[in-house]
């Protein structure tokens, strides 16, 4: 029997076993693709954040956790946590959004993640809530604050909040990140 060449062309009229193609080619392929499953974060860490879905904005703080899960051993070398205002204002094509970073906090710590199994890291998250301008006069003049509940009625204006998480692992190019809304009372 002939072994078949590179790539696994063959010549014309040759007679190769199913079990020496596939044994020639799989262990190649193979190799390159879980290189590649790797690098981009396929069957790698999955990032679930666990937040509550009401925090009070006099306490300024978000505690949760983070479930992390892997089908192949990872290793986490830091996580970011974002508190985010979006603040949207206007109606049709007047319409602005804009977004504040209200807290933040880092993880630097290296964390081994098992295959097949689930690991939660308990977090805080301080944050600060910013009022704009609108909100700062009514809360200054109590005559104004009735005007000023009318006037972000009529504008629209609204305010969302979200936390976003993000792992940075090792040897990945694409990190695994998670995102939950959240209110603000």
């Amino acid at each position: 029997m002939i072994d078949p060449q590179p790539g696994g062309v063959h010549r014309k009229n040759e007679h190769i076993s199913r079990e020496t193609v596939i044994f020639s080619t799989t262990e190649y392929d193979s190799t390159m693709i879980g290189k590649m499953k790797k690098w981009l974060g396929i069957e790698g860490v999955k990032l679930e954040l666990i937040i509550p879905e009401v925090v009070s904005a006099k306490t300024g703080e978000v505690q949760g956790q983070i479930r992390f899960q892997s089908m192949n051993p990872q290793e986490v070398t830091g996580i970011r946590i974002i508190f985010i205002e979006r603040y949207s204002r206007g109606r049709g094509t007047d319409k602005l959004t804009d977004e504040y970073e209200l807290g933040r906090t880092e993880i630097n710590k290296h964390i081994e993640i098992p295959s097949d199994t689930i690991l939660e890291l308990d977090f805080t998250l301080p944050f600060k809530i910013v009022p704009s301008d609108f909100e700062e006069m009514g809360r200054r003049n109590p005559v104004a604050s009735s005007f000023v509940r009318v006037a972000k009625y009529i504008s629209q204006v609204k305010s969302e909040y979200r936390v976003e998480a993000e792992a940075i692992v090792k040897g990945t190019a694409l990190n695994p990140f998670d995102r939950k809304a959240i209110a603000v009372k």
